[in-house]
C-alpha cells in the first residue's frame, strides 16, 4: 500500500535518527517544503567535535533528568541541526514543515518559530509544556503523528 506523505516523511525521519550519537535519546528531524526534502538533522556533537559515545555524557554523569540543563550537553538537537544544515547550504525553510521523531523542546521551538516553519509533525512525547505554548502563541501548527493501523 502506498504511504501517505506523512507516513513517507516519518519513515525517513526514523532512518535519519539512526545517525544520532546521543547516548540518551536518538532523535531525527526533516524539513520539507512542497513535498520536497530541504534538510535533515539528528542529535549529535558539532562538526569536528567528539561525540558523547566517545567521551561519555556529562548529563548522565551528573544525574541530570531529561529536559533539564540543555546547555551542558555536547550535542545539538536534531531540529537545530536540520535548520543549521539548511542555513549552511543557503536554503530557506520559511513556510516549511518539520517532521521530528520527538516533540521539540523549548530551545528548538524558538528556533523553529524564528526559522518560519509553519507546521511540526512529531511522534514521541517530550515533557516540555512551554514549547507547546510557544508554538500555539506563534501560530505554528502542531500535529501528533499517529501510526497507521492496518486491518
Amino acid at each position: 500500500m502506498r504511504p501517505t506523505w506523512d507516513e513517507y516523511f516519518m519513515d525517513i525521519v526514523e532512518l535519519v535518527k539512526k545517525r544520532s550519537t546521543c547516548m540518551r535519546r536518538q532523535v531525527g528531524a526533516l524539513i520539507v517544503k512542497d513535498k520536497r526534502i530541504l534538510a535533515t538533522g539528528y542529535n549529535g556533537a558539532p562538526v569536528g567535535c567528539k561525540h558523547c559515545a566517545e567521551i561519555g555524557c556529562l548529563r548522565d554523569e551528573l544525574g541530570i533528568p531529561s529536559g533539564q540543563r540543555h546547555e551542558i550537553c555536547r550535542a545539538a538537537h536534531a531540529e537545530q541541526n536540520a535548520i543549521a544544515q539548511a542555513a549552511y547550504s543557503g536554503t530557506s525553510v520559511k513556510g516549511g514543515i518539520m517532521y521530528v521523531t520527538t516533540q521539540p523542546c523549548v530551545l528548538c521551538a524558538k528556533l523553529i518559530i524564528n526559522a518560519g516553519i509553519i507546521k511540526v509533525v512529531f511522534n514521541g512525547d517530550y515533557p516540555d509544556k512551554l514549547a507547546m505554548e510557544l508554538f500555539q502563541e506563534a501560530g505554528v501548527r502542531i500535529v501528533k503523528y499517529e501510526e497507521p493501523h492496518f486491518v
